[in-house]
């Protein structure tokens, strides 16, 4: 009997060179490189319904919310390639990832390709021999449940993207978005430095001082912090708010505020006196430390950008490799828990590595928050029965992935160890009473382990604490009993500011995404890298700073559509997308409720409707005191002040003056007195350098929005000039040099920069003109079409001809380009040709002679491996090349040609062609008909784009969160 041929297909080329690794040679293993289709942008809609139903979201909302899919061109080569080699298949098993995404990708799979055979639904949440072997007997149906959630999803964010993008344009500023879940983030970053803007500081002493048993010969000393001043608490920082006062629960406990001068006098009174100083009290508790529980997606990102220094992307496009590699299980995962199978692992490997002893006697079991089941049910460990050490994995793994397997197999042995086990000693010291009869009583505390348990695997790191008190808090301490005598040996007074919040870093506004039910284990990287290739954020060393442009955008939104923006109902949402996942609530029903509004809310084509009118002006401007307002405009934020020269407008009010804010500055740095500082800065008046020469015209040195510059303008005329023509040319302008002042230019220099590109000579061998230039990647020379960097703006005036041609006899970007290859790698799964790491004019890349893809900013190049290298060039393909611009495309008849009303087979008909158990079924289900929900159409259209996805509408941000 012949052996059937299984087609197999994955969503990555690793993922199917691992998977192909462990199956037989009847199964061929191909890879559909992610998505093979989406929503189509309205603008690639058939010209007969682009005026349709379709015409706005490309998703007919009053049937059912039928969403029209379409090919995208740079994926119809994937796909030819696909249905070739399922005409040599007798099955087709579809093994993409095990969440909603890859359910929904499978889907997508089945729709396009329509196989005739049985088809089979593969999952496994690790790659290894006992998991694949398992996922073999154990396959299914497509999980439509699974299916609707993804595309309840998907058309939410297209609804809410293109109803409320549009919004913003009109009242911020151009190519702005708004997203269901971004904007929620936003807000977070947003209201943090709104609370940073608020806040005032207070400021606070105590004293810490250093005591002494006066043992002869031995050291004993040990510091400790003044905590009460005759019986009643010293404040510390948690004891004021953020108005700079004592909290109520403070004041009620009769706190003391120290001041710089109580605390100098008590020092005096202490160090001078010689007051009798002694243990007053001494207790020792036992100690108690567990292990933190083993990695979820968001806990993983949070501890590899403590601990690794990671961005959120870095971490999950690492372990994306790790698990397509089969080193770790999946990543997306919001479960804490262990498999029996890696629970013994863990167990077994901390016995034989760190001592039977810091195993107990019964297995950890850990439960998480998980708020559906939408995600893989197993925490983020190494794969496999039997864990490899790190040591171990060193040999296939460098660089940051193993760096992250690491972090994930300590965490996971450490997660089955036993406690750490101690004692922590507190000791309170008198001291007093001084002459003004003040007792003074000082804490420390000390802790010591005597069974470090899992702390000799792994420890949890932290984030930054706003209150921390270090000093004295793990001191460690001599032999003391109570009534002992000390002696005072120093001590000294110490003032203190209290600090606002800190901003958010990517891993503590996961971590409050992940508290408030905002977003699920599959969307933390794309919210943060979408609030962030927004301009809505930005970062300064790890910490998450917002744009003004975001204050205006929360401002509006949280003024117009205050439902849409609340924390709860964002959470609500989720919630809501959890139970279609699990089959009980109706997705036709919840987005009719969610876009036409129902009981519990008004719907978000009734909030669009009936906006009524929005003043841009204010959304836009902010009061920083009673005369300076921020406003934000077209080209960034500026200041502006009434003109103190008493200048009147034509309608008779005080003229305006503009103010720019240095570049740069955080908006929590825009504090009154800062606003102040910029308005009374002097004002650089527009300087006259001299006359051109050729022209009469007068150059002038200005100070301008984007830097100093100077430019050629008309002399005053005696007369009222007469109207000016629009057809008049624009004056000259040059930029100055970094290097230049806009006091000291002089005559000379400024015709020299208004006359450049300058010529610097011609070449001998081909004559052509070499000349020198500043351009919007910087200084550079050109010959014809080929280009040389300078080094320096200096150099377009400095350079002779023999210091040009010695730059053109070099390879390409000089120094950078010398050598061929910053790393080399073997060859592209797809293209076949080996990869290489360079570095470009624009920074390093990843190539394969074919496809270039940037290595983004958050990654280390030193760190970039295959598997990354491979995931980038994916990527790129998946994107397509750059699309030039053109004239407005016209539609061509001949896409026009299916009507709308043609539909793919429903869901339900595809779960049919899914049984794979029996051929028969897999035949016959094409011709079934039901009226369940499934019954709706849920593709409007199957058409493959006859143009590339436009890059242009910016509003649909989030259809690919997961």
């Amino acid at each position: 009997m012949p052996s059937t041929k299984k087609l197999v297909i994955v969503e990555s080329p690793t993922k199917a060179k691992t998977i192909g690794a462990y199956l037989g040679d009847e199964y061929e293993v191909v890879a559909s490189v992610g998505h093979i289709r989406d929503l189509a942008e309205p603008s690639e809609l058939p010209a007969d319904m682009k005026k349709g139903p379709f015409g706005k979201f490309a998703v007919d909302i009053e049937n059912n919310f039928s969403p029209y899919y379409v090919v995208a061109e740079n994926k119809k080569k994937t796909v030819s390639e696909l249905k070739r080699a399922l005409k040599a298949a007798d099955e087709v098993w579809l093994a993409t990832d095990e969440d909603r995404e890859g359910e929904a990708i499978a889907w997508h799979l089945l729709e396009v390709l329509k196989p005739k055979v049985p088809v089979r639904r593969m999952v496994f949440h690790e790659i290894t021999q006992e998991a694949i072997e398992y996922a073999k007997k154990n396959t299914r149906d497509i999980d439509l449940s699974l299916v609707d959630a993804q595309e309840t999803r998907r058309i939410l964010d297209r609804l809410y993207g293109y109803d409320l993008s549009p919004v913003l344009w009109r009242k911020v500023a151009p190519r702005l978005s708004a997203g269901r879940v971004q904007s929620a983030a936003t807000r977070l970053v947003v209201d943090r430095e709104r609370e940073r803007l608020a806040f005032v500081s207070a400021n606070y002493w105590d004293l810490t001082g250093m005591f002494d048993t006066a043992r002869d010969g031995v050291d004993d000393t040990f510091s400790a912090r003044l905590v009460r001043l005759d019986g009643r608490p010293i404040a510390t920082g948690r004891d004021y708010d953020d108005r700079g006062e004592l909290t109520k629960k403070a004041s009620e406990a009769g706190v003391v505020s120290l001041t710089e001068t109580a605390a100098t006098e008590l020092v005096d009174q202490l160090r001078e006196e010689q007051v009798p100083i002694a243990v007053t009290s001494l207790e020792t508790k036992p100690y108690s430390r567990r292990p933190a529980a083993p990695f979820t997606t968001s806990t993983l990102q949070q501890e590899a950008s403590r601990k690794l220094r990671f961005t959120s992307r870095q971490t999950m496009s690492t372990a994306q490799a790790l698990y397509e590699r089969g080193f770790i299980t999946y990543m997306r995962t919001d479960s804490p828990s262990l498999s029996a199978q890696a629970i013994n692992a863990a167990r077994t490997q901390a016995a034989k590595l760190y001592g039977a002893e810091t195993v107990p006697e019964a297995p950890r079991l850990y439960k998480g928050k998980s708020k559906g089941a939408q995600e893989a049910h197993e925490a983020i460990r190494p794969a496999g029965e039997t864990f490899r050490s790190p040591s171990e994995a060193a040999s296939s793994l460098t660089g940051n992935e193993l760096k992250l397997y690491e972090l994930i197999w300590k965490r996971t042995v450490a997660s089955q160890m036993a406690d750490a086990k101690g004692s922590t000693a507190t000791v309170t010291v008198a001291a007093g009473p001084t002459s003004e009869k003040k007792t003074a009583e000082f804490t420390a505390s000390g802790t010591v382990i005597t069974f470090r348990g899992f702390l000799l695997a792994y420890e949890e790191g932290t984030d930054e604490k706003r209150h921390a008190v270090s000093s004295g808090s793990d001191e460690k301490l001599p032999v003391l009993e109570t009534g002992q005598k000390l002696v005072l040996a120093e001590i000294e007074a110490k003032g203190h500011d209290t600090l606002p919040k800190p901003r958010y870093t990517e891993a503590s506004l996961t971590k409050k995404l992940e508290e408030l039910g905002i977003g699920r284990p599959s969307t933390y990287t794309a919210i943060l890298s979408t609030i962030m290739d927004r301009g809505y954020v930005s970062k300064r060393g790890e910490a998450l700073v917002p744009s003004w442009i975001a204050f205006s955008v929360v401002r509006l939104l949280e003024e117009h559509f205050t439902e849409l923006v609340q924390y709860d109902f964002t959470a609500t949402m989720e919630n809501d997308l959890d139970r279609i996942a699990a089959g009980s609530e109706d997705r036709n029903e919840w987005l009719n409720g969610f876009y036409f509004g129902n009981e519990e809310h008004p719907g978000l084509r009734s909030i669009v409707d009936n906006l009524g009118e929005i003043d841009a002006r204010a959304i836009n401007s902010i009061a920083v005191t009673d005369t300076i307002t921020l406003r934000i405009g077209k080209y960034g934020p500026y200041l502006e002040v009434p003109d103190e020269n008493g200048t009147l407008t034509e309608e008779g009010s005080v003229a305006l003056r503009r103010v720019n804010i240095p570049e740069g500055l955080a908006p929590d740095e825009l504090t009154a007195a800062k606003a102040q500082e910029l308005v009374d800065a002097p004002v650089v008046v527009d300087r006259v350098i001299g006359v051109n020469p050729e022209t009469g015209k007068n150059i002038v040195a200005k100070d301008g929005r984007f830097g100093p510059y100077i430019t050629e303008v008309e002399p005053e005329p005696e007369e009222a000039p007469a109207k000016k023509s629009k057809t008049a040319p624009k004056p000259r302008t040059a930029s100055l040099f970094k290097s230049m002042d806009l006091e000291t230019i002089d005559l000379e220099t400024a015709l020299t920069l208004l006359n450049l590109p300058r010529t610097v000579g011609q070449d001998p061998e081909s004559g052509e003109d070499i000349t020198a230039q500043n351009g919007r990647y910087g200084a550079y020379l050109k010959k014809g079409t080929d280009t040389r960097s300078l080094p320096n703006e200096d150099a377009i005036l400095s350079i002779d001809l023999p210091g040009a041609l010695e730059l053109f006899s070099q390879p390409k970007y000089g120094a950078r380009k010398a050598s061929s290859a910053l790393k080399e790698f073997e060859a592209d799964p797809v293209s076949g040709k080996p990869i290489k790491v360079k570095d470009g004019r624009f920074g390093p890349y990843v190539t394969d002679g074919e496809t270039n893809a940037t290595i983004p900013r958050g990654d280390d190049v030193d760190g970039i491996t295959f598997e990354r290298a491979v995931e980038l060039l994916e990527i790129k393909r998946a994107k397509g090349p750059a699309k030039p611009r053109a004239k407005k495309a016209v539609a061509k008849k001949t896409t026009a040609k299916k009507p709308a009303a043609k539909t793919t087979a429903t869901k339900t008909a595809a779960a049919k062609a899914t049984t794979a158990k029996k051929a028969t079924a897999a035949k016959a289900s094409p011709a079934k008909k039901t009226t369940t929900k499934a019954s709706a159409a849920k593709t409007a259209g199957t058409k493959t784009s006859t143009t590339k996805k436009p890059a242009t509408k910016k509003a649909d941000v989030e259809g690919s969160a997961e």
